[in-house]
């Protein structure tokens, strides 16, 4: 096997082309398949049935969480259920979802997790799922919330939009 691959790396060297997956694209995909893998365990819907939606706004941002299938009711009722409940632990400062799913060196994480009470977070359910408005007038506190949504955005690939 070991000999297959030098031959081939021999018959492709400087042979490369702009389609070739960069390492950076080989590591990205492989964190947004172990973030995908560990948030199964922390979210009760599926992944590839539902969309995460970051939206920065000038005040903080908006979170939605919906079912690609607006008929699909039991994928509809788990995003909301699960956004309900971290609300709550949001509302705390507890971030630790994210962190276990992201990793504790999260972008935005820290400055979160030690908010105590400075941003608002409502919770609105939706005809296809969920949303949570984050809203603050701590411009630190609103960075922390974008980098925060783009982390995400970044580490769930195919599921999440801005």
């Amino acid at each position: 096997m070991l000999l297959t691959a030098v031959a081939v790396a021999a018959l492709t060297g400087g042979c490369a082309d702009d389609s070739t997956p960069s390492t950076t694209t080989t590591t990205t995909s492989s964190r947004q398949a172990d973030v995908a893998e560990r948030g199964a365990s922390v979210m009760p819907f599926d992944l590839d049935r539902t969309t995460h939606r970051f939206t920065r706004t000038d005040t903080g941002g908006v979170q939605t969480v919906v079912a690609d299938d607006p008929q699909d009711t039991t994928q509809i009722t788990l995003v909301q259920q699960h956004l309900t409940a971290e609300v709550e632990r949001f509302r705390r400062g507890d971030f630790s979802d994210p962190a276990r799913i992201h990793g504790t060196g999260m972008p935005g994480l820290a400055t979160l997790r030690a908010h105590g009470g400075q941003i608002i977070i409502e919770y609105e359910p939706i005809p296809n799922g969920a949303r949570a408005t984050y809203t603050t007038d701590d411009a630190r506190l609103r960075d922390a919330l974008h980098h925060w949504f783009d982390a995400q955005v970044s580490d769930h690939g195919p599921h999440a939009t801005r």
